[in-house]
């Protein structure tokens, strides 16, 4: 399909190439800039990867969905040439979405820093037992949770992990921060949502290991005295939509209502 849109494209004059998200020359060629959009072809785990390739440089996306779900895509796979054409018409409008910044840190050093469109969790690691994370907001303890994780989460990610522990859904225009503990014994068990200004500081407590996940990408290990600070991101990623502004429940609706995960009923 992909090499399909590249040649549809071409004979529209359009300079196109098609390749993988983890292509390295392809990523070089999408920093430089030298790309005005991003075509994504799979589910919303490739969305994602490409908003965090793509928001750095301010390339809008278009996904098409070629997964079983489809939070953040509107195009199916049979529309795309409509949907391509309705583009190059300016038959469309740009949704940004809010990002996070989860900084690491150890002590004085600072050991990664992740941008994220969905949710930064930190969580337990190998061991069954919970973790103790303490919380401030703004540089003020607020709690001590003892959970299995805490989901940090954008209101985009509010319809993934933090959704399935609980959480709220929040229209993807907003500009705010979700805290969702995970499975929190004898804590505070309701989610928090905060200002768009607000700077969370997680420190690790517990010293049987601990992870720190963004996106659902490879965990980074932490250890006790480690703090994980999340706060919004000077990015956002930028998603075309052909549908009418107020689509999101709509959609939503729909897509709980027939969730193509459960699979079908025996």
């Amino acid at each position: 399909m992909a090499a399909q849109m590249t040649e549809h494209l071409k004979e529209k004059n359009i300079q196109a190439v098609y390749g993988f998200l983890n292509d390295a020359k392809l990523r070089e060629a999408v920093l430089q800039p030298s790309f005005d959009l991003v075509i994504t072809l799979g589910g919303d785990g490739t969305v994602l990867r490409a908003g965090h390739l793509c928001a750095p440089v301010e390339v809008p996306i278009l996904p098409v969905n070629m997964g079983s779900f489809g939070f953040l895509i509107e195009v199916t796979p049979s529309k795309w040439k409509e949907a391509i054409r309705r583009l190059l018409e300016g038959d469309f409008w740009y949704e940004d979405r809010m990002m996070l910044t989860a900084t690491i840190w150890r002590g004085d050093e600072c050991l990664d820093s992740l941008d994220v469109l969905n949710d930064a969790v930190i969580a337990r690691a190998a061991s069954l037992r919970p973790v103790h994370l303490q919380v401030s907001l703004d540089g003020q303890v607020v709690t001590t949770y003892v959970a299995d994780a805490l989901v940090v989460s954008t209101p985009t990610g509010s319809t993934a992990y933090a959704l399935a522990a609980g959480g709220p859904i929040l229209p993807p225009d907003l500009r705010n921060i979700l805290l969702v503990p995970v499975a929190p014994h004898l804590s505070i068990d309701r989610a928090i949502v905060l200002a768009e200004g607000s700077t969370v500081s997680v420190r690790v407590l517990s010293d049987h290991g601990s992870v720190v996940s963004g996106d659902g990408q490879e965990p980074l290990p932490l250890v006790q005295g480690d703090r994980v600070d999340v706060c919004a991101s000077k990015d956002v990623t930028r998603l075309v939509r052909f549908q009418e502004v107020d689509y999101f429940y709509r959609n939503l609706v729909s897509l709980m209502d027939q969730n193509p995960s459960a699979g079908e009923a025996k």
